[in-house]
């Protein structure tokens, strides 16, 4: 079975001309309308993508025929398909150095669109520029020959990805380390396991020295060594200076890993921005039921779609402030409650029979507190209240940093099987997690959500992202680095006195 509408359309269909697909999409620009300005990495401009639904094969052989005799005959051809929009007026600009991640659900046009932007599909409408050798991790390993050995393939797929024998023999040896599958190198691909297979040409598109690297979801390859290794060589890429695009289902990448990101939606770009207020409305509509998606597509889309991405930090305010705004002023080393500290980025998911309420943060005395003291234990509580009877209910929270980089959290069971066994309708439940302060001085945000059975399935009944927000207070005794404080302890003592020595 097929996941995603543009693989289907790519397996069972063709692309279509321009005069064939007509002119829904929008209509291609000049190439000399674009700018000449060498500061961007990709350009797309007007992108649509087409394709023929044929709903038997037969009507493929109708439409190769027939429209030919009526065009002779002074008739108005007829088409015997339906038409497929994958892509519909995509337009944007990524600046060099930008690391952007797309996101949208299943048989949005994510895939489409990359491989547009690779040159591996002509769009029906539409330009596109790219300014920088491309290396592209799509379909790992398909251009690799069975028959070839390993060493062989890298030598073809590194010339086909524009570096010469010379630059092809320096990276060599780095190519077979990072794929790390030893004597196999000089043994034919058919012989491979399908994760050497991937090893190999994730290991050859990852060392061309890419200007821009382009990732479909290429990340969740081979195991968690491996991953760990991708992922450190693309922190590397980006920091080298390269520019990187890339499709992710998992949020907490993109929002780890990107400066922006765009959220795609039945081949339309909906919104893009900032990697954490993207990734917030992408699950409010992933998680949202059919019935309302429309609604969620009107209220997320922006009146009109930016040719180009902005740049501008990630900020969170309240009162007209920066949430750390406070950090460099006099402070009260005691926790206590801010009333001008309040969340502006709450998300709701839509309520599938639950509604959460009333959530704060409370010590061990009952107090409501939003600055905390590091080490002191507190208390995230919410109401639940169900509006129809679900069956295996569990509750959740989550910590994140601002710019929504997942932290941690707690659930209060593991398993679907191990939850509250049935909530009543009309029924309100009252949830409390008890957590110990380890975070270092700085801004955060919790998450709280009720799962559980609706419509046979575990689900999202309803969810609040950002729906807290908290400081920790600064400590001037604070020895701890980074994020969270792992009570590190150092010690040292002298080996030898060099003065002694002599």
């Amino acid at each position: 079975m097929f996941s995603d509408t543009e693989d289907i359309a790519n397996a069972v269909n063709l692309p279509l001309s321009e005069t064939e697909c007509g002119n829904q999409a929008g209509s291609d620009k000049s190439e000399s309308a674009m700018s000449n300005s060498g500061n961007f990495a990709v350009r797309v401009q007007n992108i649509s993508k087409c394709y023929q639904i044929y709903d038997a094969p037969r009507d493929r052989l109708k439409q190769f025929v027939f429209p030919r005799l009526q065009r002779l005959l002074g008739k108005t051809p007829k088409h015997y398909f339906r038409e497929f929009w994958a892509l519909k007026d995509v337009s944007f600009e990524i600046k060099k150095g930008q690391t952007v991640g797309i996101i949208g659900r299943n048989g949005s046009g994510k895939s489409t669109l990359l491989q547009i932007i690779c040159g591996t599909l002509s769009p029906t409408n539409g330009l596109i520029e790219t300014n920088g050798r491309i290396a592209a991790l799509l379909e790992l390993g398909s251009g690799f020959n069975p028959e070839f050995t390993g060493r062989e393939n890298v030598y073809m797929n590194a010339a086909v990805l524009g570096l010469t024998k010379e630059e092809i023999e320096a990276r060599y040896s780095d190519i077979q380390v990072f794929a790390d599958i030893g004597d196999f190198i000089d043994q034919p691909v058919k012989s491979y396991s399908s994760g050497m297979v991937v090893r190999l040409a994730f290991a050859v598109a990852i060392n061309v020295a890419p200007d821009i690297l382009v990732v479909d979801e290429a990340l969740s390859v081979g195991d968690e060594l491996f991953q760990r290794k991708c992922f450190s060589r693309i922190e590397a890429i980006k920091k080298s200076g390269a520019t990187i695009l890339f499709v992710s289902h998992a949020g907490a990448t993109v929002v780890e890993l990107c400066d922006q990101a765009i959220l795609v939606d039945k081949g339309e770009i909906l919104i893009s921005g900032a990697p954490k207020t993207i990734v917030a409305k992408y699950q409010k509509l992933l998680y949202a039921p059919e019935s309302k998606h429309d609604q969620i597509r009107s209220e997320i889309r922006t009146p009109s779609i930016p040719t180009s991405l902005p740049s501008s930090p990630i900020s969170s305010h309240h009162g007209g402030k920066s949430a750390d705004a406070g950090l460099a002023e006099p402070f009260n080393s005691e926790e206590f409650f801010d009333p001008h500290l309040k969340s502006q980025s709450t998300i709701s998911y839509e309520p599938r029979g639950a509604i959460i309420r009333s959530a704060k943060i409370l010590n061990l005395a009952g107090d409501p507190l939003n600055c905390l003291k590091r080490g002191n234990v507190y208390c995230f509580k919410y109401e639940v209240y169900f509006t129809q009877g679900i069956p295996n209910v569990r509750f959740g929270m989550l910590i994140k940093t601002v710019s929504g980089v997942e932290l941690g959290g707690g659930a209060s069971a593991v398993t679907p099987e191990e939850s509250l066994p049935y909530a009543e309708a009309d029924s309100a439940y009252q949830v409390e997690f008890h957590f110990r302060c380890s975070l270092n001085p700085g801004t955060y945000y919790l998450n709280a959500g009720v799962m559980g059975v609706h419509t046979s399935e575990e689900t999202y009944l309803h969810r609040l992202l950002d729906i807290v927000v908290f400081r920790v207070l600064p400590d001037t005794g604070n020895l701890a680095t980074g994020i969270v404080d792992f009570g590190c302890h150092s010690g040292f003592e002298q080996l030898y006195n060099p003065i002694l020595k002599k």
